[in-house]
């Protein structure tokens, strides 16, 4: 009698930071910071009284950010990434408890500075060139002279 063998086939397994893994892995953490950006926009256009609503799920994206597994080249992405929802969360927590200006403007715009710089960090890992999105100058009513 003869044993059978079976043949066994080694499967390589795709480096998640190289060139051909590395969209599917920006895109799994992405998916993530697209959503809480959802909910931010939603918390945005919230009465300061209803944040309540909204702060728990931006909290629930945020711990589910937290413990998504990432490869090394994604370090710097995951860094920045909760550090932006870190402070959009805080952010909202401290207008909640006051709606006065030194301790929201800050917020806003440390926010929007992390975010920035996550977007730049996944553009130089994915070879790509940022081009920043034109901002609306803010409009100043002007009074009417009768």
């Amino acid at each position: 009698l003869a044993a059978s063998a079976t043949p066994i086939f080694a499967t390589a397994t795709l480096d998640p930071c190289s060139e051909a893994a590395l969209p599917d892995e920006i895109t799994k953490v992405n998916n993530l910071m697209r959503e809480f950006d959802d909910y931010s926009r939603l918390a945005s256009s919230t009465p300061q009284e209803q944040l309540v609503q909204v702060i728990p799920s931006l909290q629930e994206v945020r711990r589910r950010a937290e413990s998504q597994e990432v490869p090394q080249c994604l370090a710097d992405v995951k860094r920045l990434q909760l550090a932006h929802m870190n402070t959009v969360i805080e952010t909202l927590i401290v207008f909640m408890g006051n709606a006065q200006a030194e301790g929201v403007n800050p917020g806003i715009a440390q926010a929007r500075d992390l975010h920035m710089k996550y977007d730049i960090e996944i553009a130089r890992l994915l070879g790509v060139t940022l081009v920043p999105q034109p901002t609306a100058a803010p409009v100043t009513p002007v009074p009417t002279q009768p």
